[in-house]
C-alpha cells in the first residue's frame, strides 16, 4: 500500500503561483511513476502532468504547458507541482496519483491522494 498526502492547495488571483506538494509513504517511492490529475465542479478528472518513475521523463496537458512543472525528491518521498500565471480555469481540485513502475505517460494509477482544493480568483 501506498499513502499519499496532497498539501498546498489555496485561493489565489489569476497570474499568482501555488507549489503542491504531495508526500507518499508506506513503498519505496523511487519505484512510482507519479501523476498530477485534476477535477473541476461538474467535469470528469482530468490528467494534469505525470513523471516517469525514474524521474527522467515527463508528460504534460496541453493546458499547463510552460506554465506547470512537476519534479520529485526521491529523498523526501514527495513530488511537487509549480504552478505559475494560474488562471480561473485551472480552480479543480488537484489529487496525485502512483503507480508501480509507472511511466510519464501513465493515466491509469494504483493510489490515490485526498486531494487538495486550488481555487483561482480573476
Amino acid at each position: 500500500q501506498v499513502q499519499l498526502v496532497e498539501s498546498g492547495g489555496g485561493l489565489v488571483q489569476a497570474g499568482g503561483s501555488l507549489r503542491l506538494s504531495c508526500a507518499a509513504s508506506g513503498r519505496p517511492f523511487s519505484m512510482y511513476g507519479m501523476g498530477w490529475f485534476r477535477q473541476a465542479p461538474g467535469n470528469e478528472r482530468e490528467f494534469v502532468v505525470g513523471i516517469s518513475w525514474t524521474g527522467g521523463t515527463t508528460s504534460y496537458a496541453d493546458s499547463v504547458k510552460g506554465r506547470f512543472t512537476i519534479s520529485r525528491d526521491n529523498a523526501k518521498n514527495t513530488v511537487y507541482l509549480q504552478m505559475n500565471s494560474l488562471q480561473p480555469e485551472d480552480t479543480a481540485v488537484y489529487y496525485c496519483g502512483a503507480k508501480y513502475h509507472g511511466m510519464h505517460y501513465q493515466r491509469s494509477y494504483d493510489y490515490w491522494g485526498q486531494g487538495t482544493q486550488v481555487t483561482v480568483s480573476s
